[in-house]
């Protein structure tokens, strides 16, 4: 059974930093694209980042550019977000996605969210 589980999340204050992992069962990720998404209530969900399966592209929502960093281990089956300079406007439930080889619009696997909170 082919699973995305992601972890990390919780509640910050403002500036400060969180690692989020999303982490594969039932397949390995080196053939696939992992993008992470967020959810915030009442609102529709976005896309923050996304790395392809060789790591050699990246992109980022330009809410976060130079404040998140995506990576990926490979040998661990695991995707990073590395998250710093926190802002309350960073709440939401993040979500990691795969689909094969190339970041794009669609993902066939999702994981099930992991809530980040940034409050004082």
């Amino acid at each position: 059974q082919l699973q995305l589980v992601e972890s990390g999340g919780g509640l910050v204050q403002p500036g400060g930093s969180l690692r989020l992992s999303c982490a594969a069962s039932g397949f390995t990720l080196d053939y696939y694209a992992i993008g992470w998404f967020r959810q915030a209530p009442g609102k529709e969900r976005e896309g923050v980042s996304c790395i392809s399966s060789s790591g050699g592209s990246t992109n980022y929502a330009d809410s976060v550019k130079g404040r998140f960093t995506i990576s990926r281990d490979n040998a661990k089956n695991t995707v990073y977000l590395q998250m710093n300079s926190l802002k309350p406007e960073d709440t939401a439930v993040y979500y990691c996605a795969a689909r094969r080889w190339l970041c794009a619009l669609e993902y066939d696997y999702w994981g099930q969210g992991t809530q980040v909170t940034v409050s004082s």
